[in-house]
């Protein structure tokens, strides 16, 4: 089982700007601030699992796909992330990757970190 997940950037005052917005609709806050180190984030104001660490050098990319409540929840992720100034990777839509079909939409961060919000639950 996974306690947290780090994602390395060149800017946490950026990558707030941009995850604050984004994670809203799959129910994820910033529960911890240490900037300009560090900031957490955290399911309905709870311990943070997922942290944004900074690092100047490149770290390389990562995909990080987070589980959304609804298919409508993947919309307003979509439509948060790309408002926020993500860029698109995939719109949100039915795929079939891994054998059984999901409902997904799919982002690049500031830091070309590919995020996306996954329902595998009925309409």
């Amino acid at each position: 089982m996974i306690d947290h997940v780090s994602i390395r950037v060149r800017s946490i005052q950026r990558a707030r700007a941009f995850y604050d917005r984004v994670l809203v609709p799959l129910g994820l806050t910033c529960t911890v601030r240490g900037a300009p180190e560090y900031a957490g984030y955290g399911l309905d104001g709870r311990d943070p699992f997922l942290w944004l660490t900074l690092h100047d050098g490149s770290s390389g990319h990562i995909q990080l796909a987070f589980a959304a409540p609804s298919r409508a929840a993947v919309e307003d992720f979509h439509v948060a992330a790309l408002a926020a100034g993500g860029r698109e990777r995939a719109s949100p839509g039915m795929q079939t990757e891994g054998g059984l079909p999901y409902f997904a939409a799919s982002v690049l961060d500031p830091d070309r970190h590919e995020i996306s919000a996954v329902c595998r639950i009925g309409p």
